[in-house]
This record gives structure tokens, sequence and C-alpha cells, in this order.
């Protein structure tokens, strides 16, 4: 059987796909976010069928690698209330999913980023307090589960910690979150078959991208982290409003 057969998507979609989802790993394991910020957008666009759910489920590995690779940078303080606190904000996400369409939620989602970003970009300071933390877990909640997206708020609230405690310790909270997200998706019954097929088809590519990270995250600290991190989270609101306008 010819390979192309077996692949859930066209071959020439398939090789953009594996791109994508091999320089989005790069740039979660460089600056501690990222990959379901820029591979569900893009990927979306390219085939419905390639998100959000698979960059979901690739993200399991993803943070559970990242979190080991740097466990002694973790900043334990405050991380226990985030992860608390993706629980309601997962289970708000879950109604929103059943009951707004696609194009509504993108728009929601697109200009909460936006928001967000635009506040840090005008040099306003966010403080890591309880109410802060608590604020940030839920709403990353909400966006992890209605479109794989729970990044941005848990960044940008992590935007001037040191690159080593910001990617140990936002791996530290996906690890526990994105378990919470998949198993609500899952009873659920809001992941497929074909998303597992497309998940293990580009495993080897969120390999590689983790691989390449290794080189490049002691390379992007200070001022171009913190740009970093704001381009990416606007990067993802862009595309969540590019593909509600697409409809």
């Amino acid at each position: 059987m010819d390979v192309a057969e077996l692949l859930p998507v066209a071959p020439a979609v398939f090789a953009a796909a594996f791109v994508v989802t091999a320089v989005s790993a790069s740039l979660q394991g460089t600056i501690g976010f990222g990959f379901a910020v820029l591979s569900v957008p893009v990927l979306s666009l390219l085939d419905a069928r390639l998100a959000p759910v698979p960059q979901l489920l690739l993200a399991v590995p993803l943070v559970a690698a990242m979190l080991w690779r740097e466990r002694k940078a973790v900043e334990l303080e405050g991380a226990g209330i985030i992860v608390v606190a993706r629980i309601p904000g997962a289970a708000i996400g879950l109604v929103l999913l059943k009951l707004l369409s696609t194009r509504a939620l993108d728009l929601l989602l697109g200009a909460f980023v936006l928001c967000a970003v635009a506040i840090l970009a005008s040099g306003a300071t966010v403080r890591r307090t309880t109410a802060t933390k608590v604020t940030a877990g839920v709403a990353s909640g909400i966006l992890g589960m209605v479109s794989s997206i729970g990044g941005p708020p848990l960044a940008l609230l992590y935007r001037d910690a040191r690159g080593d405690t910001m990617r140990a310790t936002l791996a530290a909270i996906f690890s526990i979150g994105l378990l919470i997200t998949v198993t609500m998706r899952a009873l659920a019954r809001e992941i497929s078959w074909l998303d597992v097929r497309v998940t293990l088809w580009l495993l080897p590519a969120l390999l590689g991208g983790f691989i390449a990270s290794r080189w490049l995250r002691g390379r992007v600290e200070g001022r171009p982290l913190r740009v970093t991190v704001l381009l990416v989270a606007a990067l993802a609101a862009v595309g969540l409003l590019v593909r509600a306008a697409l409809g």
C-alpha cells in the first residue's frame, strides 16, 4: 500500500503540517509556550482535520519532556493555584464548545488575546498575585479547552521571568492542565480516532522541533524573549480572527 494512502490528508498538506509542527515545537521548547499558538491557526487554515485536537494531544509529551529537562528551574509558588483554577476554566470552555459556533469562538478568543497583548505592549506590569494567577488559570483553561491555545494568559503573566523559569514553570502547569483538558474532552467525546491518527503522524516532527530547541533556548533571553512572547501571542489572535473571517 502506498504511504500516501495512509496519510490523513493530502501529502503536500501533510508535508506543510510536518514543518509547522516542528517549528512550533521548537518555539515552545525555546520560550516556554507557543506550540498550539502557532500551529493551531496555521494548520486549521491548511485543513480543518489537522487542528485543534491533535495539537492538544501532541502538547502532552512535549510539555512533559520540557518539564523533565528544566525541572530545577520550576517556580512552585503559585503554580498550584493556576492548575486548580484551570479546572473551572476547562468546564466553562467545554460548555462554550457545545453552545457556540466555531466562528463565534474564534472571534471571542482572538479579541481576548489581542487585548492582553495590547495591555502588556503598552508597558503595563502584571504582578503575580493570587488574583492574577487565578484569572490567568481560568482564562488558560477556557482557551485550552475550546482552541488548544492555553498559553497566552500564562505567558503574559510570566513574561518578566527568566527564560528557564518561564519554560519550566509553564511546563509544570501545562503537564497537569493538559491532562485535565484531554480527560474532559475525551469524556465529552470531543476526541476522534482521526485526531489520534493525525497526532501519531506528526509525532516525529514534534520530537525534531524539541531537539532543535536545546540549541535555541540559551540564545533567546531577556528582551528578545519578552518580544517573542508578545509577537507569538498576537500571531495567535490574528490567526483566530482570520479563520473566523474565512468562515
